[in-house]
């Protein structure tokens, strides 16, 4: 017994020696950088009022009901069973998510690296160009209108006038109220306007990588053009694939304003219902506040866990 208490003591005291190193570090850190912490200070304030401290409170919120009118009342665990056991439409929005992520995510940044590399070594008018050409629809926020009236579902809107022309269909389809149509439409119409940020870094890091690895490379026996993607270019472009991995998932897994100028809000038997929209339902209408933080907090989960496992494989390209 007195072996154990001289153990402990020993333990203890090896920490409170740790603690007090790891202090005196901090504090002499502090002293020399002192007018470096103070020229950044004013970010990391912005970065925590808006950031770090909104996250905090959601969380906290997710645990409480809160309607906006009266205090929050501790409910615990409640928002996240009610969620999962009570809540059948936030199911269906965790099936559309992930739907729309898996096809979206992937086409998209594929898309946009490959049209990058494409349009990388063309002359700098031409990739000009087809950079904003392919940017364009990015920037037009109005733009799924004009998708809702190439399928709408009368037989004046464009895709049902081909087909019943060509004799495919007898009568129109209704492509945004029939819940088998709904998803899979809106998928194409949202992947029309996919080519934004990521395709931008991709271009930027393509432009970055010096022209003498390629030189170097093909002494040392790189024949093709898919060797030098596969061996030069891709681990050279990794920080700016996971910036675009990053910018890919979050756009995928907050969907909704896009859906719901496609398909309406609510959408016929919840087609093209999402975790945000569902979000919005329960924040921006129903004012359940703790309920939406808890549907906030597993959508941070999903991001979070997402984007590590993509971070993950990518950094095996620059090994």
């Amino acid at each position: 017994m007195q072996t154990v208490i001289e153990s402990n003591k020993g333990l203890t005291k090896g920490i409170g020696k740790k603690i007090k190193s790891v202090s005196r570090y901090v504090i002499n850190d502090l002293k020399e950088n002192k007018v470096s912490y103070l020229l950044v200070m004013p970010y990391w304030t912005i970065f925590f009022i808006f950031t770090i401290l909104p996250v905090i409170i959601a969380i906290v919120l997710s645990f409480t009901y809160y309607n906006m009118l009266e205090p929050p009342q501790w409910v615990g665990l409640h928002n996240y069973l009610r969620l999962f056991l009570d809540d059948d439409v936030f199911l269906i929005a965790i099936k559309n998510t992930f739907v729309f992520a898996l096809v979206t995510g992937p086409i998209s940044f594929f898309a946009c690296l490959i049209l990058a590399w494409m349009i990388n070594e063309l002359q700098p008018k031409i990739r000009a160009f087809l950079t904003l050409l392919f940017y364009a629809p990015a920037l037009t926020g109005q733009g799924y209108f004009i998708w809702r009236i190439m399928f709408d579902g009368s037989a004046y809107g464009y895709v049902n006038g081909i087909l019943l022309y060509w004799g495919i269909i007898t009568e129109p389809i209704q492509f945004f109220q029939d819940p088998k149509y709904i998803m899979p439409v809106s998928i194409l119409c949202v992947l029309w306007s996919s080519l934004g940020t990521s395709f931008l870094s991709f271009i930027g890091g393509l432009q970055g990588i010096d022209k003498s690895l390629y030189e170097a490379g093909a002494v040392d026996g790189i024949r093709n053009r898919w060797q030098e993607l596969w061996y030069i270019t891709l681990p050279q472009i990794v920080p700016h694939m996971m910036f675009g991995a990053i910018m890919t998932i979050t756009q995928s897994f907050a969907a909704a304003d896009q859906l719901i100028q496609l398909a309406g809000f609510p959408s016929t038997d919840y087609a093209a219902r999402t975790i945000v929209s569902h979000l919005m339902d329960y924040g921006n209408i129903r004012f359940e506040m703790g309920y939406a933080s808890a549907i906030a907090v597993i959508l941070f989960a999903f991001m979070v866990i997402t984007q590590r496992f993509v971070q993950k494989y990518l950094a095996r390209l620059r090994d």
